[in-house]
């Protein structure tokens, strides 16, 4: 096995610069894995622009990648050469109290494959063996690449607990929020609302499942509230990041409602709360934007049994030299919900 590797390398916003770098080693405990596909992220999209983790530059993004068992650490048991596996790529102590709770973005010492450390658009990467996941026998690369954005949406639903015959609204209607739409129909939420400002995804999301889709933000108000007998929805989940859409959340649900808190936004940014409202009608919020441990392990056996509607998020992908060509096209592209860059 060659020292080096090739690697697309973030140097600046707007620039990735395709290099030989040295091929990680694995130590005693770590998996080194030959990606096989990486999806191209929300988060990837933000770092491009400059937008989130600019002090972190340069790094190897990549966050969303299947591939196989190059070589394990001396003290690896449970995996094999050649195995093809996923990954959680949410590393902290594993031993302080918030890693025993399954909270490891809280963990001090926490940090993220592909975002806060080196990651998978790249021939490879290094992980944690307890954060390696095997894939089952049968599903294609390009479906187990998604495991890691369907584990965000299986933890955003646990957090917030949404459940059977719950009305659920979603703002957003783009490669998350089509999740979130498709994860909300799996567990029995009905009515499913969906509201983004493109047509074409809305369509997309009665595609996937949703019970409404609306186009013109001012009907959809009126549009929500006559779904749910005038109530307002028991959830609002945004997935966009938008404060303006964080404030139409509230607006919303119905008394003792919920909103998630998923779409990132800059570190600055707020939104006013109703105080006395919220108090009154014991309404909730609740944060969730990644998936960790068994989140990872649903989101897998979701895939692995053809729970989700993939075909919008595997249509498009390139190689790795063309990474810089994928995420300046990404947006002239929205009926494509997902680009994975392609490395063996």
């Amino acid at each position: 096995m060659t020292q080096t590797m090739q690697a697309a390398v973030l140097t600046a916003p707007h620039r990735f610069d395709l290099r030989e770098v040295p091929r990680p080693a694995p130590g005693r405990d770590e998996v080194l894995i030959r990606v096989t596909r990486t999806g191209v992220c929300g988060t990837d999209v933000h770092m491009f622009h400059g937008h989130y983790a600019a002090d972190r530059l340069p790094i190897i993004p990549g966050h969303e990648f299947c591939g196989t068992v190059a070589e394990t650490g001396a003290d690896v048991r449970h995996l094999a050469e050649g195995q093809m596996v996923v990954a959680d790529i949410n590393v902290g102590c594993g031993t302080c109290y918030w890693c025993r709770r399954n909270e490891v973005l809280n963990c001090p010492d926490m940090a993220q494959i592909g975002i806060t450390r080196d990651g998978a658009f790249a021939e490879y990467v290094v992980v944690p063996a307890r954060l390696v996941i095997p894939a089952p026998e049968g599903v294609a690369p390009e479906i187990l690449a998604l495991t890691e954005p369907v584990s965000c949406v299986v933890r955003a639903a646990r957090k917030a607990g949404a459940g059977f015959a719950q009305s659920v609204v979603v703002l957003g209607a783009g490669p998350v929020g089509n999740l979130h739409v498709q994860m909300m129909r799996l567990i029995g939420a009905a009515p499913v609302i969906v509201a983004d400002l493109s047509p074409e995804r809305c369509e997309m999301a009665l595609a996937a499942g949703a019970d409404i889709a609306v186009s013109d933000p001012a009907q959809l108000q009126t549009r929500a509230r006559a779904a749910t007998g005038g109530r307002g929805a028991d959830l609002v989940i945004e997935s966009v990041g938008s404060p303006r859409l964080y404030a139409t959340a509230f607006e919303l649900i119905r008394k003792g409602g919920h909103v998630a808190f998923f779409g990132l936004s800059g570190p600055e940014a707020t939104v006013d709360v109703p105080i006395l409202r919220t108090i009154l009608e014991e309404n909730s919020l609740k944060g969730s934007v990644a998936g960790m441990g068994e989140d990872m392990h649903d989101a897998l056996t979701l895939l692995a049994h053809g729970r989700f509607r993939t075909e919008a998020f595997v249509g498009a992908s390139y190689p790795l030299a063309d990474i810089q060509t994928a995420f300046e096209t990404l947006a002239e592209r929205p009926a494509d919900l997902k680009t994975q860059i392609v490395l063996a």
